[in-house]
């Protein structure tokens, strides 16, 4: 099965196969090289970060973190995370905003964010961006 993805999508959500692409492209110009690299190295350092999807906030509080099994109050913060297995993307619950650093194993998240939740006012993204850690 052939699955298509935006550049940029592939390199956050399938770092390891753009990073071999990009690696065996010698006589091919890959558009936006560096940033791709980039995103694909920082999804390989740290292992959970493929699987970050959309930030919102939680229509309920029925969900628990998947890093500090905590209940996630309605209206808080979240990040939504899917697992690609089996050729297909599911998904896989949620974070807490201020447990994703330690969840994800770095800070390093803002640009995934603003990618996958195009809903989000700038607003919305500075505050984020200042309750992330």
């Amino acid at each position: 099965m052939t699955h298509w993805f935006h550049a940029l999508c592939a390199a956050y959500r399938r770092p390891e196969p753009v990073l071999e692409t990009i690696a065996s492209s010698t006589d091919v110009t890959v558009p936006d090289r560096e940033r791709l690299e980039r995103a694909a190295q920082l999804g390989v350092a740290h292992r959970r970060l493929p699987r970050l999807s959309t930030t919102e906030r939680a229509s309920t509080a029925r969900a628990a973190c998947r890093h500090c099994k905590e209940k996630i109050e309605k209206d808080a913060w979240r990040i939504s995370l899917v697992y690609y297995e089996d050729g297909r993307f599911s998904p896989s619950g949620f974070v807490h905003l201020h447990c994703a650093a330690e969840y994800f194993e770095t800070t390093d998240f803002m640009d995934r964010v603003q990618h996958f939740s195009t809903a989000l006012t700038a607003e919305e993204i500075e505050e984020i961006g200042q309750r992330r850690t």
